[in-house]
């Protein structure tokens, strides 16, 4: 469990963890009945915002319970296309201590999911959480219901034990992030020089390792621009009996126009895409190669017969450090079982573009738009016994640059899921050791700040 080195308060942390090992099963059930709860943000229905609700609800009854004072912030209503409104699910403003002789820290979580149904390719019902050889299997477990549960899990250690809990603690907890987070950056500005004026580090669970194995510490994202494109030929669709072959069908000129953003090697076609992405240095290059990543390991659990690259140090340098497009869908195309021969009169290409360091979403609006017309290492060593993997992520965690935009204080990624989780795929998973071992690491961080900041 240890490294050879003596951790940061090594009794308390020792009584602590043997706390966390004894009641890990009760850790379990409480995600289980989380887990239980569809707080599908994505799909706009009534049924669906009434479980975020009740989610939230959940949340703040258990934060009131360690002994938290909770505000449970109105966030209004979301306007839908069809003029339908819909309640937002209230953000969760939580504080326990306010010892000015402390440091702050601020959790930010959230607890709404994607969409998920059996029938997509789950091996169970995705909301009844099973266990199978040590993995936790449900949606939400690791993204990000699991890693709220398990800050939680590490400050009701300390309570149980009666342990002085060396720093403050803020939890900001959300139902909205997988659709967009809707009106939080203004309640983030609103508190700005209230709830989080006396914050000193804001911490973010909610991403992964890049192993199943060995820790990380994410120190970057990619941004992300998503675009929607529309072909149309007339308001009602045609016969291709009768139409077909004597007029530009919509259906062909979208794809066209898709297959003409990127090649099949991944790269991007759009003119002057690459201009500003910053050049590799050899500092960098090494950091690639310091990454722990068994390309086997990485392929197997990725489910992928075969990458796009051969090497560690490609694979990762076009995850993190250079810009992708992926085509997501298209709207309006008949996608039902069975044969229609129809052919659309209007449809809507969706992708989007991840962006990098030193690239400027209005540059790459216009390309597009012109294209298309023409730290913290000791505590993991106390936890896991191994160096974190100092890693940058592929995927977009916009808040993380509202905090650092609006309130201006370090923000920190600590995620404790495995690469292998499926974060919004079917049979998404967080392992038991991950989720136990994730809430020992979040007890050590708080002692390791502490530590830090005196």
């Amino acid at each position: 469990m240890f490294s050879s080195s003596s951790p940061p308060s090594s009794g308390v942390l020792e009584n602590i963890f043997q706390h966390i090992d004894l009641h890990q099963n009760e850790f379990i059930q409480s995600l289980k009945e989380w887990v239980g709860i569809e707080s599908d943000s994505v799909q706009p229905l009534p049924h669906l915002r009434q479980e975020i609700f009740k989610m939230m609800d959940i949340a703040a009854d258990k934060l009131r319970h360690l002994g938290a004072t909770v505000d449970s912030i109105d966030m209004g209503y979301q306007q839908l296309p069809n003029g339908q409104n819909l309640p937002i699910p209230p953000v969760l403003l939580a504080e326990l201590g306010n010892d000015p002789k402390k440091p702050t820290v601020c959790i930010y979580g959230h607890l709404d999911v994607q969409p998920a149904k059996k029938e997509d390719g789950w091996l169970t019902d995705p909301f009844s959480l099973i266990e199978v050889d040590g993995k936790l299997y449900g949606r939400g477990t690791t993204d990000n219901k699991g890693p709220v549960l398990a800050w939680i899990n590490a400050v009701a250690a300390f309570k149980a034990l009666n342990q002085d809990i060396p720093v403050n603690i803020k939890f900001i907890i959300e139902g909205m992030e997988e659709a967009g987070s809707i009106s939080l950056d203004e309640l983030i500005k609103r508190e700005k020089e209230r709830f989080f004026s006396s914050v000193d580090y804001i911490v973010i669970s909610d991403n992964l390792w890049i192993s199943k194995t060995k820790p990380a510490l994410t120190y970057g994202t990619r941004g992300n621009i998503y675009f929607t494109v529309e072909v149309k030929c007339r308001d009602q669709d045609f016969h291709s009996g009768t139409f077909g072959g004597i007029l530009n069908e919509p259906m062909a000129d979208l794809v066209s126009l898709l297959g003409s953003l990127v090649d099949s090697s991944g790269h991007i076609l759009i003119p002057g895409i690459y201009d500003n992405v910053a050049p590799l240095s050899e500092e960098e290059k090494r950091m690639y190669e310091a990454i722990d990543l068994n390309m086997e390991e990485y392929q197997n659990s990725s489910q992928v017969k075969k990458f796009l690259f051969d090497t560690k140090e490609e694979i990762l340098m076009h995850l993190w450090r250079y810009p992708s497009l992926s085509i997501h869908g298209i709207e309006g195309a008949f996608d039902e079982p069975g044969a229609k021969t129809v052919i659309p009169s209007q449809v809507i290409g969706k992708f989007s573009i991840r962006l990098v360091p030193h690239m400027n979403i209005s540059v790459v609006e216009t390309q597009v738009t012109q294209d298309e017309s023409a730290t913290f290492s000791f505590f993991c060593i106390s936890v896991f016994g191994v160096d974190p993997d100092m890693i940058r992520d592929g995927s977009t965690i916009p808040i993380a640059k509202t905090f650092q935009d609006i309130i201006q204080k370090s923000v920190m990624m600590l995620p404790i899921g495995a690469v292998d989780d499926g974060e919004h795929s079917q049979n998404e998973k967080i392992n038991r050791y991950n989720y136990i071992e994730g809430s020992k690491l979040f007890a050590a961080f708080f002692l390791e700040v502490a530590k830090m900041h005196s």
